[in-house]
């Protein structure tokens, strides 16, 4: 039989007496156990026998009715049943199949097995039906079986041959998400029959289970834990717990013990002990008698005593029966379960022996003649709690472990300190015990110290001889053994998201044998790993890796991380102060190379970080009578800057300039005089020899010597310097090229500007030469007409390229440039402080960082509580929290609290170091494309066709063609608020494939803003402005972003810059804010005074209206009721969270917690605000969705675009902001390094990528993709690191700067036809092809020919000027309707940039449904309305402080 459980969706229900009628009718079906019907959510949960109904006849059944009824889509889930063991009377007058056919007619009851005398019945039961002590009452003189005892679900407490037979079993459980996981795993596996204790670690995806092999298998323990939803596998084989000889032995007596011997032995074990507990939270009687009645009822407790004004409660209990454990557990379930209970500290020895099995401390035989055995004490290192449950769970669970006889768990010290007797436990098992809680622990280095001085019977003595390890070593000598053998190696670690992947593999591998420490960077994805090779090997700890789910391969080459130092030393004078100095270093421990330079004062150091530190180092220097201080390092990014490439091509540019205007000026003059000859010879007639005197008079005809006119002297005269200084760099260029067999664009330029010149020069010489009389055509004018446009090219292409080094200069800039080192006595306290220069802070060392300053170095803090801005890392405005044990990153800032942390990642390691590497290498790697592809191929293809042909119909209009687009593209730009820097991102726009968005400041507005208030009590109670101003004026002195929206909320809701006072304000980084607020009614009185107008005029209005005359009328519209009388008065306020309003006493309402779950779910934060000790609202508050992002995304979709969203927050929110944009592909927690790697991925599969950022975490992914496109309100990093910057903070500029991509490319390809046009006539008929029919074209022709494309080419460019960016108005038109939100089934969200994320499930019918009509009804809504949903995004005031939350679905139509 097997009980499994159903949800089924109702439709059709109007009242109670519907649930009642579906709970009868279906209650009373064979094979179901329990229904439960909920009006509210419209459904029914059936708990049914698998065997007996079927999911479909349990929906028919509700479906015949009258009701529509639908499975909800998910599984039966099994429903794991509880096992009872009842003691049948001998005198029953019942058979066994009478026992089993009465238990099995109720409901709850599954299974029910009698043994074969008729002595025991095993009762399998659901206990959320039925419990044991109803199953007892249905079976006259039955009793509960003592002799198998019943495992109380979810308990520790077990009989003693349980304890000593138990296997502890590991599981890697894979698919957990959050706490409730780990939660629903507890309590599913901690219910079943065997399981003594299981705990579940959500960082380390792993399950450690102790069980008892006789009573369940660990195959049924995996089995149940997939059942629940979970993959799971074994990670180590069971492994049985260590057992000592005593606990063998009492095994074998337990077997064979009878049950009336137990029974006996049971009533001889009634001693009593009693404990006090503390007990906050009681407010009265009832809550007393509550407690007394509730834990008096227990069957192990004899008595209880209550105590209201102690806040106590004494417990009398038997513990053999009942653990301490237990009954604080009991208090604190009493109703209403808000009740919190502790030991007090005088009572904590009493808690120390709380124990079932009591036959564990049953004494050896051998132990018979010694008065007090002999104990040794242990102190054990445990890192991982976090509060006092977890002190007093391990202390809970470590008292009841054989050999402890006290244990005392410090959270303070971080350790516990364990007394316990050699002869039944040992430090290691005690150590591994703790481990299995989820702690981590270590031995201290403290020897163990034997307690007692009593002198054990000899046969003791022998057999505690027997248990000590064969070789006592002392500790130096194991010390200094140990530095022998330990070796470090580096691996290489992939796959790695966040700080709890970190957490989860140090954890995991300091556990393992062998490996002495290991620190994982994140940034670097690199682990260094100390081990002893004698156990481990590099490959293994790899190996290690990849079992927790990451890739890891061994770095051979890495190097040995040695510490370079680069210092200036003062005040040597001679050779031989040198000699000291580098003799004294290099006798120095962990030196490993030194050179000392006289001349230049230098002193260039190699050393071990492990063995020595830099600071080290300058004291041995300083200690020998010299001054010293490190090398300043150049702070700017000064190798990729472009600096001499811009002198080189400005100058280039300029040169061509000067001498190009003259030669432009001579051939303009030139094509007028030749158009004007053309004319008089049609129109009067002359004849050639007339036309050519005429011709040679005129004054740049006019020849020096015969051959030579002026115009080719000119010409050849401002040629020359062209040719020599402004191609200069082209000509070495090309050299190279041709060196290594390559032909790029230099080449071709040189190509066309030297055969133009050579056949100009030689033409010119043969002209002389023969003394023509008519002067030769010449192309002196092409060179400088070439050299202008491409030389104006490449300068501002590098003065693009060269605002990366300012990108990098301002990252460098966000390092810190000095750090407080401390130095800390015992119990942490400030012994000295000292200032040093960053680069010389050591791992290991302790920096202390005050509030508003930056973290000089990656750390983990160790004392203090503060709030950190880590936007650099995330890109996420809220700060994080910071605790001991938590981590933070170099260059962040520490906003209110003083921190102490200890160095991890220090220089070049660190997370900042890290993306200033990135930045580089994407800036590097990324390779500006030096071709403008169509020119090069058009022109290669005219110099293989005939390289004489091209330099008759001459290249310049080719070389104009793609910078004067450029040049007009990016001017029209400018215009429109998106500036472009170069040609390459215009012209690479266009073919970009996928758009890949930041969240935080570029799809939202970056900054948090109040959503919803929602009010929790009366208007007449706690009216509205009173509240808000109550609620701003506490929020005033906050510095949080949430505190700041919420004044900035309510200053603007009571239309006042000025709000109360503010007094005894409290902050309690992640949980909330206290204080008190006065001052308040002077505010009320002018929204009063206000108020008063409105009516005196609401009263004037109605007047006017119903045209009265002037009795007295009542006002029929009135704003509010005024108070009479103005008394300051003080409030007490609480702003916070759940846990906040918890731990002050205040109980948050099931209603109120799931509408916080709701607003939670949609991605916005919930706060909770307390007058008075009431809860009085909720305050949802979120980053906004910039109102045009959600067209922005269509219009890009329409434009044949995949759009990407691509952020570090995490899912829940991604998945939110995502939706109501309308984006279905999202990467959340995403590192800067992955959203590099992403981009790169997808450049790899062909793609082109656009990125739109606006943080510095965003800046090596903009520098990285083909197109980097910055918000002009992000920081300085961003704006730097990409190729288009908007200058308006408006999305609808990434859609115009694409669109003005493809619009420039079209002009370039349009001018392309005119300067080829001309050509391609021109040259067949230049080249004599259509001589025979009489067709041939004059030099003259060619020229003006030339001239005209020339002409066309740059009108052409010009007509760009017409471009208007597309308006929002004609885009939202166009897209009437048919924008709609995403249901969260559409969007598919990858953690990481694993592509394999959780996958979308398929639309169900009823999606479909919901989709199609709302997309209908959105094509039938007004105009304003569907635009799209702007207006429903950002509700107005009114609506957001409505109560009802019917209405609060701001996606909702």
């Amino acid at each position: 039989m097997e009980a499994k459980s159903i949800v089924i969706s109702v439709e059709g229900m109007t009242c109670n007496s519907c649930v009642q009628t579906i709970e009868q009718h279906v209650g009373k079906m064979s094979g179901v156990h329990n229904i439960k019907v909920s009006l509210e959510d419209k459904n029914a949960v059936v708990i049914y026998d698998s065997k007996l109904q079927t999911p479909a006849t349990l929906q028919e059944a509700i479906y015949d009715m009258g009701f529509d009824a639908t499975l909800a889509g998910s599984d039966p889930q099994p429903v794991l049943p509880d096992t009872i063991f009842l003691t049948i009377p001998t005198q029953s007058a019942l058979t066994s199949e009478q026992i089993c056919s009465t238990l099995l007619k109720n409901k709850g009851i599954v299974d029910v097995k009698v043994s074969s005398d008729q002595k025991t019945a095993v009762v399998t039961f659901i206990s959320s039906i039925i419990n044991g002590e109803q199953i007892i009452q249905m079976i006259p003189g039955a009793d509960l079986n003592v002799s198998v005892p019943e495992v109380t679900p979810g308990t520790c407490e077990d009989s003693s041959w349980s304890q000593a037979s138990s296997v502890v079993l590991r599981l890697k459980v894979e698919g957990m998400t959050c706490h409730s996981c780990t939660s629903t795993i507890e309590g599913k596996i901690g219910k079943l029959q065997g399981i003594q204790r299981i705990k579940v670690s959500l960082d380390n995806q792993e399950a450690v289970v102790v069980y008892q092999p006789h009573l369940i298998t660990a195959e049924v323990v995996k089995h149940q834990i997939e059942a629940a939803g979970f993959t799971a596998s074994f990670k180590k084989q069971p492994r049985p717990l260590k057992l000592s000889a005593i606990d063998l032995e009492r095994l074998k007596n337990t077997q064979t013990k009878g049950a009336e011997t137990a029974l006996k032995e049971n009533s001889n074990l009634n001693d009593t002990k009693t404990v006090v507990f503390r007990i906050d939270g009681m407010h009265c009687s009832s809550c007393v008698l509550n407690i007394q009645s509730t834990v008096s009822a227990l069957p192990s407790v004899t008595s209880v005593v209550v105590s209201l004004e102690k806040k106590s409660a004494i417990v009398n209990y038997n513990p053999n029966l009942i653990s301490i454990d237990v009954l604080r557990k009991a208090i604190e379930a009493v109703s209403p379960e808000t009740f919190k209970v502790s030991l007090p500290d005088e009572y904590e020895n009493v808690a120390l022996f709380s124990t079932l099995a009591s036959p564990l401390k049953s004494p050896h035989p051998a132990l018979k003649g010694v008065s007090q055995p002999l104990t040794q004490v242990v102190v054990i290192n445990i890192e991982g709690m976090t509060c006092n449950s977890c002190v007093q769970s391990i202390e809970g669970v470590l008292s009841q472990k054989a050999g402890v006889k006290s244990i005392h768990v410090s959270l303070a010290n971080h350790n516990g300190t364990i007394e316990y007797d050699p002869l039944q436990t040992s430090p290691e098992d005690l150590r591994s015990s703790i481990e299995d809680m989820g702690f981590d622990a270590s031995l201290s280095a403290k020897a163990e110290l034997p307690v007692a001085k009593a002198q054990p019977s000899p046969e003791v003595q022998l057999e505690s001889h027997k248990t000590e390890p064969p070789s006592k070593v002392s500790p130096a000598h194991l010390a200094s053994q140990e530095t022998k053998t330990v070796s470090k190696c580096y691996v290489q670690v992939t796959g790695m998201t966040c700080a709890s992947c970190v957490a989860n593999i140090e954890r995991n591998l300091r556990r393992e044998d062998g490996i002495h420490s290991i620190l994982v960077a994140l940034m670097a994805g690199r682990a260094e790993v100390r081990y002893n090779p004698a156990v481990i090997h590099p490959s293994a700890i790899a190996e290690l890796i990849r079992e927790l789910g990451f890739g890891a391969t061994v770095m051979e080459n890495c190097g040995e991380g040695d510490g370079i130092l680069e210092l200036v030393v003062r005040g040597m004078t001679c050779a031989s102060c040198v000699h000291k100095i580098e003799s004294t270093l290099m006798k120095t421990d962990g030196v490993l190379y030194c050179s000392v330079a006289l001349a230049t004062n230098k002193a260039h150091i190699k050393y071990d970080p492990e063995i020595i530190g830099p600071r080290d180092v300058i004291q041995v220097i300083k200690d020998l009578g010299f001054t010293t201080s490190l090398v300043k390092k150049d702070r700017s990014a000064s190798h990729l800057d472009h600096k001499q490439e811009i002198r080189q091509w400005k100058r280039s540019f300029f040169v061509s300039l000067i001498f190009c205007i003259p030669v432009m000026g001579l051939m303009i003059y030139m094509m007028v005089m030749d158009s004007q000859l053309s004319d008089a010879h049609a129109h009067h007639n002359m004849s050639d020899e007339e036309m050519e005197a005429l011709h040679s008079s005129m004054v740049l005809e006019y020849q020096l010597l015969p051959g030579l006119s002026v115009m080719n002297f000119l010409s050849f005269l401002l040629c020359v310097p062209v040719q020599m200084f402004g191609g200069w760099h082209f000509y070495i260029q090309a050299y190279k090229a041709l060196k290594h067999k390559t032909a790029n664009m230099d080449v071709l330029i040189v190509l066309a500007t030297s055969i133009a010149f050579l056949y100009s020069f030689v033409i010119l010489l043969v002209a002389m030469a023969e003394k023509a009389k008519v002067n030769p055509v010449t192309f002196f004018d092409t060179p400088p007409m070439l050299f202008v446009f491409i030389s104006l090219g490449r300068w501002l292409e590098h003065v693009a390229k060269g605002k990366t080094s300012e990108a990098l200069a301002r990252l460098i800039s966000l390092q810190a440039t000095e750090a407080t080192i401390v130095t800390l006595g015992p119990d942490n306290v400030l012994l000295s402080e000292e200032q040093v220069d960053v680069e010389l802070v050591q791992r290991g060392d302790i920096v202390k960082v005050i509030p508003g300053g930056k973290f000089p170095v990656d750390g983990r803090v160790i004392e203090g509580h503060s709030m950190v801005d880590e936007s650099l890392i995330t890109g996420e405005a809220m700060p994080v929290t910071k605790k001991p044990g938590n981590t933070v990153i170099a260059g962040s800032i520490n906003q209110n609290g003083s921190l102490l942390i200890s160095a991890t990642h220090v220089g070049a390691d660190t997370t900042l170091s890290q993306i200033v590497k990135l930045v580089e290498e994407a800036q590097t790697s990324k390779g500006y494309n030096k071709s403008i592809s169509a020119a090069e191929v058009i022109i290669r293809f005219a110099f293989q066709a005939s390289i004489t042909v091209l330099c008759i119909a001459c290249p310049c209009s080719l070389g104009l063609a793609t910078p004067t687009a450029v040049m007009v593209g990016t001017g029209v730009g400018a215009q429109n608020g998106i500036l472009i820097k170069g040609g390459e991102p215009l012209e690479m726009a266009h073919k970009v494939k996928v758009v890949v968005f930041d969240k935080t400041g570029t799809i939202t507005h970056g900054t948090p803003q109040v959503m919803q208030v929602k009010f929790l009590v009366e208007g007449n109670q706690l009216p509205r402005n009173k509240m808000l101003a109550i609620v701003g004026t506490a929020e005033s002195n906050s510095e949080h972003p949430l505190g700041v929206a919420i004044t900035k909320y309510c200053k603007k809701e009571l239309d006042s810059e000025t709000l109360g006072t503010c007094t005894d304000f409290q902050v309690v980084p992640g949980c909330g804010v206290s204080c008190k607020v006065t001052n308040i009614e002077a505010l009320l009185y002018r929204q009063n005074e206000m108020v008063e107008e409105n009516n005196i005029k609401n009263v004037t209005l109605v007047k006017i209206e119903e045209n009265t005359d002037d009795s007295v009328q009542p006002p029929l519209i009135i704003d509010a009721e005024l108070p009479t009388t103005m008394t300051s008065q003080k409030y007490s306020v609480l702003i916070g969270n759940r846990e906040w309003m918890n731990r002050n006493g205040l109980l948050v309402k099931s209603e109120v917690d799931k509408a916080m779950m709701e607003h939670e779910r949609r991605g916005r934060t919930a706060v909770l605000a307390a007058v008075d000790g009431v809860l009085c609202g909720l305050i949802a508050i979120a980053d906004t969705v910039k109102p045009e992002a959600e067209l922005a995304v269509y219009t890009l979709k329409n434009m044949g675009l995949e759009v990407v969203l691509m952020t570090g927050d995490n899912s829940k929110t991604a998945r939110s902001i995502a939706s109501q944009v309308g984006i279905t592909k999202v990467f959340a927690e995403v590192l800067p390094s992955h959203k590099v790697a992403k981009v790169k991925q997808l450049q790899d599969e062909g793609k082109r990528v656009a990125m739109v950022g606006d943080g510095i975490n965003d800046s090596p992914a903009l520098a990285m993709a083909n197109v980097g496109i910055a918000i002009g309100t992000g920081t300085d990093v961003a704006i730097e690191a990409a190729d288009v910057v908007l200058i308006k903070d408006d999305l609808m500029d990434v859609v115009a700067s694409i669109d003005l991509s493809r619009k420039t490319v079209k002009r370039i390809r349009i001018n392309f036809v005119f300067a080829l046009i001309y050509n391609l006539i021109g040259v067949p008929i230049a080249a004599g092809v259509f001589l025979p029919i009489g067709l041939v074209l004059q030099p003259w022709m060619g020229s003006a020919a030339m001239a005209a494309s020339s002409v066309s080419v740059v009108l052409s460019s010009l007509l760009l000027k017409m471009y208007r960016k597309p308006s929002a108005e004609k885009l939202e038109f166009r897209a009437r309707g048919q924008m709609r939100y995403k249901s969260p089934s559409e969007i598919s969200v990858h953690i990481g940039i694993d592509e394999t994320g959780t996958g979308s499930p398929k639309l169900s019918l009823m999606d479909r449904i919901i989709n199609y009509s709302r997309a209908s009804i959105n094509s039938l809504f007004s105009d304003k309305r569907s635009v799209n949903s702007i207006v429903l995004n950002e509700p107005d005031k009114h609506s957001l402080l409505v109560g009802d939350f019917g209405a609060d679905d701001d996606t909702a139509l």
